[in-house]
């Protein structure tokens, strides 16, 4: 994740297009480590967000209000006395050193306020976003502060105390360089004794940038950067400049806007201030643009946590299914061996009809009987217990043969069961992988209380599992409707409630997956252009078990050709006639229904 100097930078952009001028009409603090600010500024209201969490630290404009609490906390009360009703003057992004503009990860926000002898001065917020070390501080003109939201003491931190009257600065990055005041001599003077990978040298130099943001100026340069800085020519030095004054012109000169989001498999995995060219040739990542970076920021972090909450929502049910997993494919091991082991029960059944053919030429006390097995006109030897007579050895193999018939025919019937509950198994493990709501997660559950894999809900809990979500809803580019089961009950309705019979199905070759059906309307096959298999067979490779596959086989065909499989789980079909394409797993953008 790449919140560098150069993301504050696009949104110091905004907030200065959109703030400057404003007034602090309301000032909350519904965190113990956020602050929410009302601004108005003219006929519009912004709300404006800071968090200084040490997982999620962002300073945005966003629409969402949170509740305050009923006792108002310390530092939103010195908020309120110090910048209350304030105007807004500048916000701006600094150096090191506060004097110069810059693209440390810091915002500050010049405010004019009465004071309570009605005299004007001004005020300033800082808000520093910088991982765990965030923290939002109030100062005066002279740099004294007045309050911070988080109060580090000498005893916390040695570099720089955070307690009221003591001097504002921001500490020192290591000697990390301007951006802004590098020419392209100082910038290969900086880098060519650096004895590290040339990406890292950027980011362990020079201030407001980070490993991603480094890693696309390498790429847009064409320089190696995995090749220590000092080994580098002056000339690819000088060609780096190049790419890093293009990403840093773009964006801190304030141009208009272009921030992207980066997804991999549909979840956002990076955002940046600027378009990446470094994922052009993956097909694994998709970026999107957006116009402003507070919409990127707060859609990245909302859909990041919205991520990790149903996984984190599905760990009950994935420990179960795990355990299930191991315990089934243990079972199935054991099954197959005992079938294995049936494979020469027809020798014994051989051995005790021969010993009754040939039994009489036995005195006794032999340990084997060399005969012809009639069956294949070649000699045998039979190995025999001295102890026994010929009728008695014939008895124990005759029985031998029942005893693993019986056996043959049980665990034949035990494998298809135990295969049955394995894919099962797996048609479950993938529906919580691709889950995005709780109603999916409810679904699942009702599926496995319906089959013993857990307690069935009861009384009240039955209640909350009523809500059932809706099946992926897509368009392709030629406007046929498609859809998509997230889990095995969405799948039975996607294939025989909404699927016609001459409906198009696809579903991953042989793995577990979704069903997709494509809407034909009645169009004969021969008359639906070939673009639309490829984008919903891609549909059910992305949404099945090896969606991390580069290809994936799919088979397809006409929805009447399915049968359900008598006693299975919903979603278990056969079928005699299809079609197969290999394709590279892709998702679509979901229609709003």
């Amino acid at each position: 994740m790449a919140y560098d100097g150069l993301v504050v930078s696009a949104t110091v952009k905004e907030f200065r297009e959109k703030l400057i001028g404003g007034k602090i009409s309301k000032i909350t603090q519904p965190e113990k480590d956020e602050i929410d600010f009302v601004i108005r500024n003219q006929k519009d209201n912004y709300r404006l967000k800071i968090s200084v969490n040490p997982s999620l630290p962002l300073c945005i404009l966003s629409d969402e209000k949170k509740l305050s609490p009923i006792s108002v906390p310390t530092f939103c009360m010195a908020l309120r006395k110090h910048i209350g009703n304030g105007a807004i003057l500048d916000v701006k992004q600094p150096d090191q050193t506060l004097k110069c503009k810059g693209l440390e990860r810091v915002v500050i926000f010049e405010i004019e306020h009465l004071d309570e002898m009605g005299d004007l001065g001004k005020r300033y917020l800082s808000v520093e976003l910088m991982g765990k070390y965030s923290n939002i501080i109030l100062y005066r003109e002279d740099f004294t502060i007045i309050d911070a939201v988080k109060r580090i003491s000498l005893s916390q931190s040695s570099v720089r105390e955070v307690l009221p009257n003591r001097e504002y600065f921001i500490p020192d990055a290591g000697g990390k360089k301007n951006p802004l005041e590098l020419t392209e001599e100082s910038f290969v003077s900086l880098l060519c004794d650096k004895p590290e990978p040339v990406f890292k040298a950027l980011f362990h130099n020079i201030t407001g940038l980070s490993p991603l943001t480094a890693s696309e100026m390498c790429h847009r340069s064409s320089v190696d950067p995995d090749l220590s800085a000092n080994c580098q020519p002056k000339e690819a030095l000088a060609k780096l400049y190049q790419g890093f004054n293009e990403v840093v012109s773009s964006v801190a000169a304030r141009q208009s806007p272009d921030p992207v989001i980066v997804y991999k498999d549909g979840v956002p995995s990076d955002f940046s201030a600027f378009p990446l060219t470094i994922y052009d040739t993956d097909s694994q990542y998709e970026v999107r643009h957006f116009e402003s970076m507070s919409d990127v920021i707060s859609r990245f972090y909302s859909e990041k946590d919205k991520s990790s909450r149903i996984r984190q929502r599905s760990t009950d049910l994935r420990k179960v299914i795990n355990t299930l997993l191991e315990r089934t494919g243990k079972k199935l091991n054991i099954q197959e061996k005992q079938l294995k082991d049936t494979e020469d029960m027809d020798k014994f059944r051989v051995y005790g009809e021969l010993l009754h053919t040939y039994g009489y030429s036995l005195t006794g006390g032999e340990e084997v009987l060399r005969c012809e097995n009639f069956y294949t006109n070649e000699e045998i030897d039979i190995p025999l217990k001295k102890d026994l007579t010929a009728s008695e050895n014939a008895k124990h193999y005759l029985e031998k043969y029942d005893k693993l018939k019986r056996t043959r025919e049980n665990v034949t019937v035990q494998l298809g069961e135990t295969r049955q509950e394995l894919s099962h198994l797996e048609s479950i493990q993938t529906a919580l992988d691709i889950a995005e709501s709780e109603e999916d997660l409810q679904d699942i559950r009702r599926e496995m209380g319906d089959f013993g894999f857990i307690h069935k809900a009861q009384g009240k809990d039955k209640g909350k599992l009523q809500r059932k979500s809706k099946p992926y809803h897509f368009v392709s580019e030629d406007g046929y409707e498609i859809f998509v089961g997230k889990n095995n009950y969405q799948n039975e309705d996607v294939t025989f409630k909404i699927g016609d019979g001459g409906d198009i199905w696809f579903h991953a070759k042989n793995v577990a997956g979704s069903h997709v059906i494509v809407k034909t309307g009645g169009q004969p096959m021969e008359d639906i252009p070939d673009r639309l298999f490829i984008e919903a067979a891609g549909l059910a490779a992305y949404y099945s078990s090896h969606r991390d596959d580069k290809k994936v086989d799919v088979d397809y065909t006409i929805r009447k050709n399915l049968k359900k499989v008598p006693n299975a789980a919903p979603g278990f079909v056969i079928y005699h006639q299809n079609w197969s394409v290999t394709v590279e797993p892709k998702n679509m953008t979901e229609v709003n229904d």
